[in-house]
């Protein structure tokens, strides 16, 4: 049976995913207490995933940060480390992170090879380019938008225009404290 292909984005209401300024820190993140819902959530989707598929600029940005994070209370720190990172780079030569594999040819074959091999979810993250090309391949098998109560006006989004529509069906819909919404969609 086939890997699931999954988008996940922080994204605002107006669909920006574009990661500048801090929107996409949660209302009350500063209290533990006030993201526990959501960082639970969290958890459990990362539990179903041993493969993370990232552009290399994003690659790059979770290098310097992730692999130092000796106190992190997320989890995301362990999951980066654990998981077999994949990065589709014609530029990057050695990734210096420990599970890395560099993706060099096509990627709608790069990742159909990934997604036919035995395992867990690939989980595609930031990445905006990269993302935009996965749209288009019809590899993508959900959706999981993080939906944060903020509006930017503009920004990149996560589908650009024109866009041939992916049929969605939502599976999941799930309000946090923070105000946060985690929205999953299916595609068919």
């Amino acid at each position: 049976m086939p890997r699931d292909l999954i988008i996940t984005e922080n994204i605002t209401v107006d669909s920006v995913i574009d990661a500048t300024g801090d929107w996409f820190v949660p209302a009350g993140a500063e209290d533990p207490a006030d993201v526990a819902d959501m960082r639970g959530v969290e958890k459990r989707l990362r539990a179903t995933a041993d493969a993370l598929l990232v552009g290399r600029a994003t690659f790059e940005a979770f290098r310097s940060y992730w692999p130092q994070q000796s106190e992190d209370q997320t989890g995301v720190s362990e999951y980066l480390n654990r998981v077999d990172k994949y990065v589709i780079s014609t530029t990057l030569t050695d990734p210096r992170w420990g599970g890395t594999t560099i993706l060099r040819g096509d990627l709608a074959d790069e990742v159909t090879v990934l997604k036919n091999q035995t395992g867990g979810d690939i989980v595609a993250t930031g990445s905006i380019t990269m993302v935009h090309a996965l749209n288009r391949t019809g590899l993508v098998d959900e959706y999981r938008l993080f939906v944060y109560p903020v509006v930017m006006g503009s920004g990149r989004r996560l589908f650009e225009e024109p866009v041939d529509q992916p049929h969605l069906e939502l599976v999941e819909a799930h309000p946090f404290r923070s105000g946060v919404v985690l929205l999953r969609y299916r595609t068919h």
